[in-house]
């Protein structure tokens, strides 16, 4: 068992909210660690439907504080991060007779469009979906239909992201390490930690406690802290499906069920199409959260309402479930549940202080780090000013609306690389791309080639610099290369990384 030096902070949790206090905290020149369970983002943070929106829907239950928040860090992290976070259209067709009236959904979109300062984002607009090419996978029921913005994320790599440029400013961050007791005594925090991959325990002092756990936040209360009983957190399952791709259009879709919860219909990663979320309260362990055959009917059933082509089980390519844990208002439903996060400071006068997050959502999650370092400052002091609205994250060195230009300049550093794989490599990696691929000067020099557009350099790159230890890190979480691996290629890499030929 060895010790480390006392830290000023230490955080609980590798999702979104972990990793970005985490960020914020050691850029304002905290000393920091982190430690996750797991693989960061194995959680609820690659769980969502992968949208920086406002969140349309949450106007209906007046959430009008959560909207505006929302609205004006679209274009905040856009800048912060345009290689992992790019725009999108949305085109939300209309019924008539349908659960909401026209007036209802122009004044939403009126109020979406002016209530967070948008600047580079498009305004809204009708559409006549007889004429246009979005009406074209659509049954011709829908003739009309309302486009409007918000963004798309990648947001497993949001969350690496994050880890890396804390660990750049100083922070110690703790992959597969498992809080195992966190106690206060003389007068800090003693954290004890656990190593998944080789059972290794670490002793932590620091002066303040994260709890930033995300669904498991409760169950660290009851493990780590041996507290029983407590009920923080209400558990929503929503899950998604992928099918090859329905649509070229490069907008997606928003539907309305008559049950009165939505469906977003993606384009995603070039071949497919996402389609989800589900809505339902779920009791189990979040690990053990997996797509239910309902869930898979009633996604499958929504979307075919409304496009010409049924969605069937059998189109299905991949499916993923992640659990939110939103905080417990007493809403009746799942889907009215508040969206909005939870910030509460814990600890008598002389303890050291405890901070636990409870809800927040990919969005909203630079904020709530910027709410969470000021309770922060209040409780053992303050050491900087907010920063993170005009910060980059690593490889997002370049104007929002550049990407395009900045594929156009890999393909010239390295014209080998065909344009698909470079867009694929600008997308994960951002100018960090010219790193990965370094001095090489054919596709030969890439070293062992894995499949897709996936081969050793980039491998070893997020072994050595972003925590990857398994193929499902690397195929699900800092690429979606799983998407188009064989069976067989997947399984190459698994032995290769458990061999070790990485490190």
């Amino acid at each position: 068992m060895s010790e480390h030096p006392i830290y000023d902070l230490f955080v609980i949790g590798g999702g979104i909210n972990g990793c970005g206090i985490a960020r914020d905290a050691a850029g304002r020149g905290y000393s920091v660690a982190l430690a996750e369970m797991n693989d960061f983002a194995s959680g609820t943070s690659s769980g969502a439907t992968k949208l920086i929106h406002g969140g349309l829907r949450y106007l209906e239950h007046y959430e009008f504080r959560l909207v505006r928040e929302a609205l004006m860090e679209r274009e905040v992290l856009w800048q912060m991060a345009p290689h992992v976070i790019w725009p999108l259209r949305f085109v939300l067709p209309f019924q008539k007779g349908g659960i909401r009236p026209a007036w209802l959904i122009r004044l939403g979109l009126f109020l979406y469009d002016h209530l967070g300062g948008r600047k580079l984002l498009p305004a809204t607009k009708t559409l006549d979906l007889r004429r246009d090419v979005a009406g074209r996978p659509l049954k011709p029921i829908f003739s009309k239909a309302f486009e409007y913005s918000d963004g798309w994320v990648d947001d497993a790599r949001m969350v690496v992201l994050n880890a890396r440029d804390a660990e750049i400013r100083g922070a110690r961050i703790l992959s597969r390490a498992r809080v195992t007791s966190a106690r206060r005594e003389d007068g800090h925090w003693l954290i004890t930690t656990k190593s998944q991959r080789n059972g290794s325990v670490e002793t932590h002092r620091a002066r303040m406690l994260v709890n930033a756990a995300g669904p498991w936040v409760d169950q660290v209360l009851a493990g780590a802290f041996g507290r029983n009983n407590v009920h923080n957190v209400r558990l929503v399952q929503g899950s998604h499906i992928v099918v090859r791709k329905k649509f070229s259009d490069p907008r997606a879709y928003f539907f309305q069920n008559p049950d009165n919860r939505i469906i977003f219909a993606i384009p995603y990663e070039g071949d497919f199409t996402l389609i989800g979320t589900t809505d339902q309260d779920y009791t189990g362990d979040p690990k053990d959260v997996r797509i239910s055959a309902q869930e898979v009917d009633y996604l499958c059933n929504a979307a075919s309402e409304y496009f010409q082509e049924p969605v069937r089980s059998e189109d299905i390519v991949w499916s993923y479930s992640g659990v939110r844990p939103l905080y417990d208002d007493g809403a009746s439903k799942a889907q009215e549940a508040t969206r909005d996060y939870v910030l509460k400071v814990e600890g008598q006068d002389g303890e050291p202080p405890l901070l636990n997050v409870f809800g927040g959502k990919l969005t909203t999650y630079r904020r709530l780090a910027e709410h969470a370092v000021e309770k922060i400052a209040d409780a053992i002091g303050e050491k900087g000013k907010s920063w993170t609205a005009g910060s980059r994250l690593p490889g997002g060195d370049f104007d929002a609306t550049a990407a395009a230009s900045v594929v156009v300049d890999l393909i010239k550093a390295y014209p080998f690389i065909q344009r698909h794989h470079a867009e694929r490599l600008v997308r994960c990696y951002g100018t960090d791309a010219k790193q990965i691929l370094g001095a090489a000067q054919r596709i030969e020099d890439l070293g062992r080639y894995f499949g897709g557009t996936l081969y050793e350099a980039e491998v070893r790159w997020l072994v050595e610099r972003e925590w990857a230890v398994s193929a499902e890190d690397v195929l699900w979480r800092r690429t979606k290369q799983g998407l188009f691996l064989t069976p067989e290629e997947a399984k190459g890499l698994d032995i290769y990384l458990r061999m070790g030929a990485a490190a």
